[in-house]
């Protein structure tokens, strides 16, 4: 009876417990998953939780896009353009198609010839020295596999040779040779193309990894500076770059991601680049730019991201090379210059790519390209200036000349 009541008072213990912890615990309320549209809708609460995640990249820093196909139904496509589709495999998964494409090839051929010599009767007959076969020495089916790799890699040991007793087997000889062909310029071919893809050049195509945003010539700017760490050059090299960040239309379209081009000198021909030594790009912050109403203090605040694109062909190959990175707010410093690189030395030109990715502070006003516009509007004008005071102004002028001149005026009326 005691041990009873003893659980049955801590039964009530424990069931209290729980209650009040039931009763104490925060009701956690999941949100629906709402579309990027709805949640822009959200209140500001909410929305400043959005503010704090950190910026999914567009592209990230290698070059590489982040960019996932899902749901792609119709995969038909890629057989299609079977080419392309080898070569854009991995290493691994490339290495083991090739492997295997002459494999299956060599057993498939091997076993025709097998088969031919077995219909015939060679295999019965191969002691016999007054029997014909349709290839000598074979005498199973391993030997029928090594005759038709022979064949297919024209080797040639000589020691199985077909006869020409055989009609059929100068008709397989024949397929063998054409469909040989045709797969060692497929399968190398992709090879060839896969080790000479210039995807690894662009290893060598460095961009800084922070943009800064400064005063040059009296205008702001944005700039990014790009560098070859090669002595072969990038032939015809061009610089875009574009703005990622996503945006509502007037109608209420919500457009993701949407890509805005940033003019790096297009109109000028700064954009073609003559890379031997680091250069630094520069955008001019102007009333076509997208910076045009961004400010120190708004920036950190915005969602966008720089990408930058640099294209050009391989001096040693002539094949086109891309290389990209980006650059996300975080990354922008503002009031930064580069430090210079480039140093004169006893009759050459040395760059110390130690202080490539080095900046330093400089004064720059934080407002933004607009406000600075207005401003120096602003100091162009006089404080007070109407065109009622300057035609005010020109009439008293008027009447002064008339004051002065009362005779040669009595004369013009006259």
């Amino acid at each position: 009876t005691t041990m009873a009541k003893l659980t049955e008072s801590m039964t009530n213990v424990l069931e209290g417990d729980s209650m009040d912890q039931d009763v104490e615990s925060p009701v956690a309320i999941h949100q629906p998953k709402l579309p990027k549209q709805a949640r822009d809708d959200l209140p500001r609460h909410i929305s400043r939780d959005r503010t704090k995640r950190k910026i999914q990249r567009y592209v990230r820093k290698d070059g590489k896009c982040n960019v996932h196909h899902g749901n792609v139904r119709e995969t038909y496509r890629y057989l299609t353009d079977i080419f392309t589709t080898l070569v854009d495999l991995k290493w691994r998964f490339n290495l083991l198609i090739f492997v295997m494409v002459y494999t299956v090839t060599w057993l498939f051929f091997g076993m025709i010839w097998w088969l031919i010599a077995y219909i015939r009767g060679d295999m019965d007959h191969i002691e016999d020295s007054s029997w014909t076969p349709c290839v000598t020495n074979l005498n199973g089916f391993v030997s029928a596999f090594l005759f038709s790799i022979e064949t297919e890699t024209t080797i040639g040991y000589g020691y199985r040779v077909i006869t020409d007793k055989c009609p059929e087997g100068i008709i397989l000889l024949l397929i063998q040779s054409v469909l040989g062909s045709i797969v060692n310029a497929f399968m190398v071919g992709c090879m060839f193309v896969k080790i000479s893809q210039p995807k690894k050049r662009a290893e060598t195509l460095v961009f800084s990894t922070h943009a800064v945003i400064s005063m040059r010539d009296g205008k702001l700017c944005l700039m990014f500076r790009v560098g070859d760490l090669r002595n072969s050059h990038i032939v015809e090299a061009s610089i875009r770059a574009k703005l990622i960040k996503s945006k509502q239309t007037s109608e209420g379209e919500f457009i993701p991601l949407n890509q805005t081009d940033i003019n790096v000198g297009y109109y000028t021909g700064d954009d073609r680049l003559f890379l031997v030594s680091p250069l630094i790009i520069s955008h001019e912050i102007n009333q076509q730019s997208p910076f045009w109403e961004i400010s120190k203090a708004q920036l950190p605040k915005e969602e966008l991201e720089i990408v930058v694109i640099l294209e050009g062909m391989v001096e040693a190959t002539g094949m086109t090379c891309q290389a990209r990175s980006s650059y996300i707010t975080s990354e922008i410093l503002w009031g930064y210059r580069f430090t210079p690189v480039l140093t004169l030395e006893d009759g050459f030109y040395e760059v110390d790519y130690n202080s490539f990715h080095e900046t330093y502070e400089t004064s720059t006003p934080s407002l933004s390209a607009k406000e600075l516009a207005e401003l120096a509007s602003r100091a162009e004008l006089p404080l007070s200036w109407s065109v009622s005071s300057k035609l005010n102004q020109h009439a008293e002028l008027e009447t002064e000349e008339e004051d002065k001149n009362p005779e040669e005026q009595t004369e013009r009326n006259g």
